[in-house]
């Protein structure tokens, strides 16, 4: 059983940022700290209406971090600067403007020209790309058809509804067994928090976890105290 890989997902310390439109929070510097603090990977999403992540903020990103897994969909300008930023990994999701965050997973019930394209294109760059797909044995065969080493299961049907029983969690046990039987490596997402992933975590076949928000609002928690402290002792100078 593989070691289960923690990435962190910044893209809520950019939100509280844009927020203001300022300089703080400033998304690299909370990366460099979930790093230090034991983060296998960084995650962010550069979204076509950059409502959080900016492209400068995924320039830093790759100058500042040891492992980065950019998420984005299949807008040109967005593959292009991934292709030339080069980070190790590239998760391809599905996204809506109106959405407020990711609904569900890549349709790929028919055939996606411009989808086949973005995968050919980041492959060609170097990057590893994995799929952000529902947990759904059709839905991995086709990734598994599009030639990519990785997908990513959509936890959300699990993190809307662990706690009236186990048909999610089953469903997530069955996917990333198949996915796995078929060579690809399973990452897991969306949704998770300190009171449900363990079971998710549990899943020998999973070997990476992609967690942002339940860490980020976490964080608001457990490190205010400090923050006050601190600026007691700024004004008391």
């Amino acid at each position: 059983m593989r070691p289960m890989r923690l990435y962190i997902n910044i893209d809520h310390v950019a939100t509280l940022r844009e927020a203001r439109k300022t300089d703080e929070p400033d998304p690299v510097a909370a990366a460099l700290v979930c790093q230090d603090a034991g983060a296998d990977g960084i995650t962010a999403h550069l979204r076509e209406d950059r409502r959080h992540i900016q492209d400068r903020d995924v320039e830093r990103l790759m100058a500042a971090v040891r492992v980065l897994n950019l998420e984005l969909a299949t807008s040109p300008d967005i593959v292009d600067l991934s292709c030339r930023l080069r980070p190790y990994q590239a998760t391809i999701v599905p996204e809506r403007r109106e959405e407020i965050t990711t609904e569900g997973g890549l349709d790929l019930s028919r055939p996606n020209p411009r989808l086949r394209e973005t995968i050919r294109q980041l492959e060609l760059a170097g990057i590893r790309v994995s799929l952000f797909v529902d947990p759904d044995s059709r839905t991995l065969d086709a990734a598994k058809d599009l030639g990519v080493p990785a997908i990513e299961l959509h936890t959300g049907r699990y993190a809307h509804s662990w706690r009236r029983g186990d048909d999610a969690l089953n469903e997530l046990r069955r996917a990333a067994n198949h996915a796995a039987a078929m060579g690809l490596a399973v990452h897991a997402g969306h949704g998770l928090t300190y009171a449900n992933v363990a079971p998710v975590a549990a899943i020998p076949e999973i070997e990476e976890l992609n967690i942002g928000h339940s860490v980020v609002s976490r964080s608001v928690m457990v490190g205010i105290r400090l923050a006050v402290v601190e600026m007691r002792q700024a004004i008391s100078l």
